[in-house]
């Protein structure tokens, strides 16, 4: 598998970053409004598997890379994505200080940027994640602990009851699992969107009968148990696999590659426009909670990629979703070079 861009990977990850825009945005918009409306069904839909199949995706070139030399394994893994998270979590502070001072104090607000280097902040918990799978995996493949091993591991720790309060531990013993799952099994799953693409019928059927157990237990209340989570979200990660090879297949909803392209920008930026958008809609009062929820989220996943547009036509503000040269480590990786985009 090379490195190039793959077009239902890129439809996956599109998919899911939407998801995950709606569910802030739909959650928010709910809890400025104190009620809810019928966009939460969707999200609720989509919680068993949202973020299962972004971390399973984002393991599945892993295997590429995971030989290289510790400095620049670092440099590209840890490195990079601590530049985006320092400086969009900073940028997020400085817009909601007013409120943190309000709330907190001078002081309080400094510790509390503080403890965001230690504790994932807000939205961007993500790309802080991904360092630490990043360096867990590469420990374990040069001290060659069996891969049977560590998926085993990965899978007690999601099955079992982890609630420290700390996000770091947390969503580790809950992602970890789907994010080696998609190292171990990438060329599985590749085959597996290969079968899609030339067995549309049956592979539409599995996504029927995929929505009514996903859509069941959800409605049960189920959905969140040991075992049932670990199996929807390995369940619901292969159905938005197949749904990215149909879809890709068909020729269908281009703009989801293209999104999908560019997830960690509108994982980066979406919080903005969302939250203008959020305020805006509610002062006017004209719309219901659902269908306000659905235009919030439309315009946060929008924006992101109209601000990119203009960034690149006006090499203005690159540094917000390019590395400069500075942030790279030193020595070999110091040298002259073109900023790298985040990815």
């Amino acid at each position: 598998m090379g490195s190039a861009r793959v077009d239902w990977v890129d439809t996956a990850k599109g998919i899911c970053i939407i998801f995950v825009v709606m569910m802030h945005s739909v959650l928010g918009v709910e809890a400025a409004a104190g009620q809810t409306g019928w966009m939460h069904a969707v999200v609720a839909f989509a919680a068993p598997f949202r973020m299962p199949d972004f971390f399973l995706i984002s393991g599945l070139f892993l295997a590429n890379v995971i030989t290289r030399d510790w400095k620049l394994y670092l440099d590209r893994k840890v490195v990079h994505f601590a530049y985006f998270y320092v400086l969009w979590m900073t940028i997020q502070f400085a817009v909601k200080a007013p409120v943190f001072v309000g709330d907190m104090g001078t002081m309080g607000t400094l510790e509390f940027y503080v403890l965001s280097f230690i504790q994932p902040f807000g939205t961007l918990w993500f790309i802080y994640m991904l360092p630490v799978f990043f360096v867990v995996c590469k420990l374990a493949h040069d001290y060659r602990v069996p891969w049977q091993l560590m998926l085993a591991i990965g899978g007690l720790l999601q099955i079992a009851p982890i609630h420290t309060g700390l996000l770091l531990v947390d969503e580790f013993a809950s992602r970890f699992v789907y994010f080696y799952a998609g190292y171990i099994f990438a060329p599985q799953i590749f085959q597996l969107a290969d079968w899609a693409r030339e067995r549309i019928g049956v592979s539409a059927a599995y996504l029927i009968g995929w929505g009514v157990v996903n859509g069941g237990l959800v409605y049960l209340g189920w959905a969140h148990l040991p075992l049932i989570a670990l199996a929807l979200g390995a369940a619901g990660a292969g159905a938005i696999i197949l749904t990215s090879a149909l879809l890709v297949k068909m020729g269908s909803l281009a703009f989801l590659r293209h999104f999908g392209e560019n997830s960690i920008v509108i994982y980066l930026a979406f919080f903005f426009p969302m939250g203008v958008t959020r305020v805006i809609l509610l002062k006017l009062g004209i719309l219901d909670i659902g269908t306000a929820s659905l235009i919030v989220t439309a315009v946060a996943c929008v924006s992101p990629m109209i601000l990119y547009w203009m960034i690149r036509r006006t090499n203005l503000g690159w540094f917000l979703f390019k590395r400069p040269e500075w942030a790279y480590l030193g020595g070999t990786f110091g040298r002259k070079r073109a900023p790298q985009a985040a990815e």
